[in-house]
């Protein structure tokens, strides 16, 4: 038998020295700095310490079951746990944030599970043919879920009849935002941006067999994409603001105030052009002293309704008067939008100091479509504004450069605070207060952003606590952090919280939807 040829090629003792030759013994080989600064240890001591940051947990619990990124995120208005998720895989969940009961520790488990268990699906909702990354329950009972997709698709389907589809229609390119109505007097309603501009209110009634689906109001004013919503609180008018085109580029940058139920109309008030026009105010470029160079992403409206407030690129935040048509004003909760294009980088621009005027709760309808101010201290697109609750008169922004401002509304918009490395340098997607029903914690802010983390504030100030310095990183040792929470990959694309919810008793439970296809549940308490 033939000898394999590796072996018959060994070199054999007569053939290898065993010492090394003098000269050899003599020749010194010397790396330099840079060699060993390209080649470093598989030990290193920062490589572990980056390794242990990314395993941090700080989760109660998990949902795991998207394939692709989570798009969009609702809860029930009355059965907070009840949570609903859209994602990239064209797929619905619908599942409780509640905690799985556990008759016993797990310490005291005869065969623990070496690795948690995901929260299970209530239901599974197919049908959009891309991703879904609008959606709501409506008000104020929650009676359906509505999902808006990439593909254009509005689809219903009822809470209480284990969600079966009720209806879908298809009227848009896509769907970029969906907002409940809180008006009672016009329950299940809720109003939708599209890509091609279109703004369009449906309300939903099983009852009418030929048309569940009904359309209320359908506008056309905005020439590019609108890119995010708010209802005034008492649900009467609906303000909407537009970007730029994703392909050819072209800016619109304008604001509406639509009359969708005739409310402002009833009352005497019409649009600047006259009767005819469909919206009761309307602002575009062609104003020099409200146009944003690169568009608008983001639009909230005060508690009082006096005036809403838009965010767009270059950190620029414009304030517009709104009619009332009332003497009295909605204690409701304030309208807080994110903007509809994340990650939407802004144009350039230099800084400019705050400024504006006092705008007083009782604004009349003299003020209707004014600039009352102007503002910009942060440097790239404002993507959320969020307002806190009376008495409070703050609103904060969080912006694409990773900073969180807090202005106060009844002092002229004097900043009182900029956080400017809110979320490690990476764009805070979603700021909101803890709404009124929380007690006295509607001072509390809540933000996330393309880090991966949950961070929780302390609007009044203060400094930071024991368990929030102990935090490290990031946002650890901020001025009014009160604590954060990680478990995302983090480090930007695909590692990003991209929205949350605030359930339980005053909103112990914080909800996400992670770019990493997995929503985490947190407890705040």
């Amino acid at each position: 038998m033939t000898s394999s040829p590796a072996h018959s090629e060994l070199p054999t003792e007569d053939d290898e020295p065993a010492l090394l030759d003098a000269s050899e013994a003599a020749e010194e080989i010397v790396e330099d700095d840079d060699d060993e600064q390209d080649h470093p240890m598989d030990s290193d001591p920062e490589e572990e310490t980056e390794e242990v940051m990314q395993l941090q947990n700080d989760s109660v619990a998990h949902f795991d079951r998207h394939k692709d990124s989570i798009y969009s995120i609702a809860q029930h208005p009355t059965n907070v746990s009840m949570i609903a998720t859209g994602g990239g895989d064209d797929t619905t969940f619908v599942w409780s944030s509640d905690l799985p009961s556990r008759p016993l520790p797990a310490s005291y488990e005869t065969s623990p599970s070496a690795e948690r268990e995901s929260l299970q699906p209530m239901a599974k909702l197919s049908g959009h043919t891309d991703s879904i990354n609008a959606i709501t329950f409506t008000l104020p009972n929650g009676d359906y879920l509505l999902t808006g997709g990439l593909d254009g698709q509005l689809r219903a389907h009822v809470t209480q009849s284990d969600f079966k589809l009720l209806a879908s229609s298809q009227e848009v390119p896509e769907i970029n935002f969906i907002r409940p109505c809180p008006n009672p007097q016009h329950p299940n309603t809720i109003a939708l941006g599209a890509s091609d501009g279109s703004v369009w209110v449906y309300t939903i009634d099983a009852s009418d067999h030929s048309t569940p689906l009904q359309v209320r109001q359908a506008y056309y004013l905005h020439t590019q994409t609108c890119t995010a919503g708010a209802w005034t609180p008492d649900g009467q008018m609906l303000a909407t603001v537009s970007g730029c085109g994703d392909e050819d580029g072209q800016e619109d940058g304008s604001f509406y105030l639509w009359d969708p139920f005739g409310a402002a109309a009833a009352a005497g008030i019409t649009g600047r052009a006259g009767s005819s026009s469909q919206a009761v105010v309307g602002l575009t470029m062609d104003d020099q002293r409200f146009a944003v160079e690169g568009g608008l992403y983001s639009v909230a409206i005060a508690p009082s309704g006096a005036f809403a407030v838009v965010g767009g690129a270059g950190g620029m935040i414009r304030v517009v008067g709104l009619p009332r048509l009332g003497a009295g004003s909605t204690t409701g909760a304030p309208e807080s939008v994110s903007g509809g294009a994340k990650n939407q980088s802004g144009g350039g621009g230099k800084k400019k100091k705050s400024s504006g005027v006092v705008v007083p709760d009782t604004a009349s309808s003299g003020q209707a479509g004014q600039i009352l101010a102007s503002l910009q201290t942060q440097s790239d697109s404002i993507e959320t504004l969020s307002f806190s609750s009376p008495p409070l008169t703050l609103l904060a922004a969080g912006s694409v450069d990773g900073s969180i401002a807090l202005f106060d509304h009844g002092h002229r918009f004097a900043v009182r605070r900029h956080i400017k490395d809110a979320h490690e340098g990476y764009a805070v997607i979603q700021v909101e207060f803890l709404s009124a029903e929380s007690g006295k914690l509607h001072h509390v802010l809540t933000s996330c952003g393309n880090d991966g983390v949950v961070r929780r504030w302390d609007t009044r100030g203060g400094g930071t606590t024991v368990a929030a310095a102990a935090a490290g990183a990031g946002g650890g040792g901020q001025p009014g952090l009160l604590g954060e929470w990680r478990g995302h990959r983090g480090q930007g694309e695909k590692g990003g919280v991209l929205g949350f919810v605030q359930a339980g008793m005053a909103g112990r439970r914080i909800v996400t939807a992670g770019d990493d296809g997995v929503s985490l549940v947190f407890d705040a308490g």
